[in-house]
């Protein structure tokens, strides 16, 4: 007897629509089922064109039978409170990061999820990128050693423009900023990589201090776009073995030079890169240098290599983290990434918009 897909309700329209639409479709074990968006108007034309029933009440949505997990895709701000309720009406999550606008939050949403025995993936995808997937298995098998310094710069100019509009990335208290859009991911991978953040110390400053809001005139910014963090790291887990880090992190950065993490160790280095700021897969490179050799291009093994591809690198790591929530779904095993990342990175996250900004 075949296993019907699990139907999955799809709940903000931006992501949620270009990325999660087309990479659950990818997904034998999953299906989608319905859309949820506040903006009725919004809600129609999306449901028009990919044939589904939408909700822009939360509730109806979740009292719908055929909906059994749901990928929660929106801002930052909502996110917690829709994540607790869905976890009260016994639906899995798929939660887009940050994952909630404190740690504390995430440690609710870990706490009520473990009691529900429900299955909670997080959407750290770099996991997912084949030559992200090679620096881990370089790394356990000792390529670099014993790391002595890891230094990630992330220059991004998504933001660099002033003429930008207002809105909620511009609004510290509803989750804007470069912290929660890069730093998320920042923690996670290095936690993932290297090992636990266990100090952090940070300077942070907003560049472009005012927006064009939608109503007229311009409206203050207090989301940081630059944060310069410095930060220690146990190296696979051991406090015995701190490990420096190098954290620069920037939505506003004129021609960045995208993402360059370099991590140099006691056998050697490790460099991992890609000036391409529109995607997660197209461009990045990977490098290794043993000790005394110079730097020679790393392919990913073919093991690791995806399924199936499409012109947004976006959504081919989504569609693996996707299948692997729905692996923990049907297994009843822990989903990695899932909470218990997601309340480490929240952490760091927290920790460092705590730090010191620019006077």
């Amino acid at each position: 007897m075949s296993v019907q897909p699990i139907g999955v309700a799809v709940a903000g329209l931006g992501f949620g629509e270009k990325v999660h639409l087309p990479a659950l479709e990818a997904c034998s074990d999953l299906c989608s089922a319905a859309l949820w968006h506040p903006r009725r108007q919004r809600l129609d034309e999306a449901c028009l064109a990919h044939g589904l029933v939408g909700y822009d009440d939360w509730n109806a949505l979740l009292n719908d039978p055929s909906v059994e997990a749901v990928v929660i895709a929106t801002p930052p701000a909502p996110r917690f409170e829709l994540a607790r309720r869905a976890l009260e009406a016994g639906k899995h999550l798929f939660l887009e990061k940050p994952v909630a606008l404190s740690a504390d939050q995430a440690k609710e949403l870990q706490r009520l999820a473990i009691a529900r025995g429900l299955s909670v993936a997080v959407d750290y995808e770099y996991r997912a990128v084949p030559l992200f997937m090679q620096a881990e298995r370089l790394l356990r098998s000792g390529a670099v050693g014993t790391p002595w310094l890891v230094k990630l710069d992330w220059l991004m100019g998504s933001r660099s423009d002033p003429t930008r509009g207002w809105n909620w990335y511009s609004q510290a208290d509803q989750g804007g900023g470069v912290i929660g859009a890069l730093g998320t991911h920042a923690f996670d991978m290095l936690g993932w990589l290297i090992g636990p953040v266990a100090s952090v110390q940070a300077l942070n400053s907003v560049s472009i201090k005012d927006r064009p809001h939608p109503e007229g005139g311009l409206a203050p910014v207090d989301a940081f776009d630059v944060s310069l963090v410095q930060a220690s790291l146990d190296w696979q887990g051991r406090p015995d073995v701190p490990v420096p880090a190098q954290i620069s992190l920037s939505s506003v950065s004129r021609n960045g030079r995208g993402f360059c993490l370099d991590i140099t160790g006691t056998d050697g280095s490790l460099l991992l890169s890609s000036s391409n700021q529109k995607d997660y897969v197209h461009g990045f490179e990977l490098q290794h240098a043993p000790l005394g050799q110079d730097f020679r291009s790393v392919s990913a093994d073919v093991d690791l290599a995806f399924a199936e591809t499409w012109s947004d690198g976006r959504i081919a790591p989504v569609a693996r983290v996707l299948g692997w929530w729905a692996q923990s779904i049907r297994s009843g095993r822990p989903m990695v990434p899932g909470l218990a990342e997601g309340v480490l990175s929240r952490d760091a996250c927290d920790r460092t918009e705590g730090s010191l900004p620019r006077a």
